[in-house]
């Protein structure tokens, strides 16, 4: 198997050394070239990239444009890989005339996209070059496209390393454990972070801007209000914001409402829409006599 799949991966990186201008050119597009390369190479490394063996929707080896939330955002990966419905790392895919190894944009996107799906690895590729990442270490738009790269390949070192690849990347590898042993040998480098810690540390952040508007704006508020009223307002964004997640509440209700002015009114009415639907303590107005007194401003809440 692994050595059919070497020939295929030498058929595709010959044909494309025969026509690398043309493939270098802006007018080859990404579509062009995962038609005929990417989607090639990744069914070499044994995955049904298109389906072929007509598998229902959650149990497909790869899903094109997989739905995940980025932010406030929802965004689509140009493949999902995965083992019975679960997703183990997505592929970017770039036309050749993109720089992989040197532009930041490619990385930075790839990054994000498995950075907030908690997938340890991924790769960006344009055929030309292959890059693997290391996607546990928080993105920043500002990083090189060097950071979090754990390996990089051009087209004319896939079959002097096809080992290195296809014992990691192939549906085999995968399902044999190989993925996963490599992912944890490649984790605990320097600067690297989980999403968990990351986004406890963003709560705090978000403590600390609320608490200090809280007390500029309302004097009167005692330190038990204060620290009362910023528990309870973080809460309950979180909530709403796992809602809109799981498909419970409409996508991008608190994003309008942190994009209207008078943020802290209208939140407050999302709060008490959510008291009536909702069995949850948190939402009990009855027993908190705090927060819809408050003043707070716009682009504090905006932040958050």
């Amino acid at each position: 198997m692994k050595e059919q799949a070497k020939q295929k991966v030498k058929e595709l990186v010959g044909r494309f050394r025969y026509n690398l201008d043309v493939y270098k050119k802006s007018a080859y597009n990404e579509t062009q070239v995962r038609r005929e390369f990417i989607d090639p190479f990744f069914e070499a490394l044994g995955w049904d990239v298109s389906n072929k063996q007509g598998h229902a929707e959650q149990y497909k080896d790869v899903v094109h444009e997989d739905a995940i939330k980025v932010g406030r955002s929802t965004r689509a990966p140009d493949y999902s890989f995965r083992i019975g419905g679960q997703r183990k790392f997505f592929v970017e895919a770039k036309k050749p005339a993109v720089n992989i190894k040197e532009d930041v944009a490619p990385s930075y996107q790839l990054r994000r996209y498995a950075w907030s799906a908690k997938l340890p690895l991924s790769i960006v590729t344009d055929f030309e070059e292959l890059s693997v990442y290391d996607c546990r270490i928080k993105p920043g738009p500002k990083d090189k496209a060097s950071v979090g790269r754990i390996g990089y390949y051009t087209f004319e070192e896939y079959l002097d390393k096809f080992d290195e690849i296809y014992d990691v990347f192939s549906k085999d590898a995968i399902l044999k454990g190989s993925f996963d042993r490599y992912a944890q040998s490649a984790k605990g480098k320097k600067g690297t972070a989980e999403v968990d810690s990351e986004f406890l540390k963003e709560i705090e952040s978000w403590r600390e801007m609320l608490a200090k508007n809280i007390a500029l704006r309302n004097p009167d508020v005692s330190i038990y209000e204060l620290n009362y009223a910023v528990q309870k307002i973080i809460d309950r964004i979180i909530f709403l914001r796992i809602c809109e997640d799981r498909g419970i509440e409409p996508d991008g209700q608190l994003q309008s409402t942190a994009e209207s002015t008078g943020v802290y009114p209208d939140l407050l009415n999302r709060f008490r829409l959510a008291e009536s639907k909702y069995n949850s303590g948190i939402f009990d107005f009855e027993a908190d006599a705090v927060t819809s007194r408050l003043k707070i401003d716009d682009k504090v809440l905006k932040a958050i």
